[in-house]
């Protein structure tokens, strides 16, 4: 027999199925036969390669969907781990293990949360639900964007979302992420004519011609944000030119570039800025935008109140809230109008060799969210 903590335990069964994206490996299953025993209806919802599964518990009123993912980014050279990635290992109060932060302590703080709120209050106004997919850490096609998909077309609403993407910066809770800036990134190809580098009147090089209007985009100031969103930022990810000789004028440029934009801004704004710039150079080029999601924010109201007075409660500090950072599922679900927010444990070693959780924090964690279940979705 052990007494050791419901959070941790589920969390080191989680961590020890090697689910690198897109395959789940078992964990969502895992987490179905939890949710199953305490009265919620499954429902699983594969796309290509990619499982999701979507979970309910209660006939109507509003939805509570805790959002999170079972997938993680692979190991790289094990190596260079301390311990297994894939075998879960305490050392020092500290899980190590690939997943530990982001996100199987979360996911297994929502399920634990679930099983004492249904315990303490079976007969709770409201809706609670799950929506996890295996497919946030890729190409994130066949994931939360289908189930959320899936259900608006049963006009079925989420009505408050906690995604447990692990925002916190020092300590737990110190960090709410109530939105997030808007990517868009972009392929630019600009051409030019190959020619003999002792020739160049023959030739014309389109790195020298694409300089100007590089320069212009990397200092155009965009926006100036807002009290929530810093200002739009321009970033060259990737410059590609020449055939690898020395004296070969290149006849090609590829470049890769992204904006994180704010809510000032819209990306067609920006498209269209951008083209301006690269015509006003009078460039030869062809320019190919992939937009990963719309920035988003849930500035105020009963979610945010919710949860910055679980974290309050249960840790004792008042969380700041921050739209910094990347892009997460939360932006597949805001757009139906649900409030979104992303609570969870630190972020300092996510994606890392020796990636880990502080243990004490999964079960404070855990509380969080069953503090935000109470205040949302109360007892009859």
């Amino acid at each position: 027999m052990t007494n050791e903590c419901p959070v941790l335990a589920l969390t080191k069964a989680l961590i020890s199925k090697p689910s690198v994206t897109p395959n789940d490996q078992g964990c969502q299953e895992l987490m179905i036969e939890r949710l199953e025993n305490i009265g919620f209806t499954i429902e699983r919802l594969p796309f290509g390669e990619v499982d999701n599964f979507w979970a309910i518990r209660g006939e109507s009123g509003p939805i509570l969907a805790f959002a999170g993912h079972t997938d993680v980014v692979p190991a790289g050279p094990i190596e260079h781990w301390s311990s297994p990635p894939f075998e879960p290992t305490i050392r020092d109060g500290y899980l190590y293990g690939r997943g530990a932060a982001d996100m199987k302590g979360s996911l297994a703080a929502m399920i634990v949360a679930a099983e004492q709120f249904i315990r303490q209050t079976p007969d709770h106004k409201g809706r609670l639900a799950f929506l996890i997919t295996s497919d946030e850490e890729g190409p994130s096609v066949d994931g939360t964007l289908k189930v959320v998909q899936h259900l608006n077309a049963r006009n079925e609403q989420i009505t408050w979302s906690v995604v447990g993407e692990p925002s916190s910066s020092e300590t737990l809770g110190d960090t709410i992420k109530n939105g997030r800036r808007g990517s868009l990134g972009g392929r630019l190809l600009v051409h030019g004519i190959q020619g003999h580098i002792a020739y160049p009147q023959k030739a014309l090089n389109p790195i020298h011609q694409a300089l100007a209007a590089l320069d212009k985009l990397v200092n155009t100031p965009w926006d100036q944000g807002n009290q929530f969103f810093p200002a739009t930022s321009f970033q060259i990810s990737n410059i590609n030119a020449g055939t690898g000789a020395t004296n070969v004028i290149p006849g090609q440029l590829e470049l890769l570039f992204n904006f994180r934009y704010s809510t000032e801004v819209t990306a067609e704004q920006l498209m269209a800025a951008t083209e301006s710039i690269l015509k006003e150079h009078k460039l030869d080029y062809k320019l190919d935008w992939t937009h990963y999601g719309q920035p988003f924010l849930t500035a105020a109201g009963n979610l945010v109140d919710a949860a910055q007075q679980a974290v309050a409660s249960i840790v004792g500090i008042q969380p700041n809230l921050s739209t910094s950072g990347g892009t997460s599922d939360g932006r597949f679900i805001a757009p139906t109008g649900a409030q979104v927010i992303e609570l969870g444990p630190c972020n300092s070693t996510i994606h890392k060799v020796d990636e880990c959780v502080n243990i004490d924090s999964l079960s404070l964690l855990s509380l969080i969210y069953q503090k935000i279940m109470a205040a949302l979705l109360p007892e009859h």
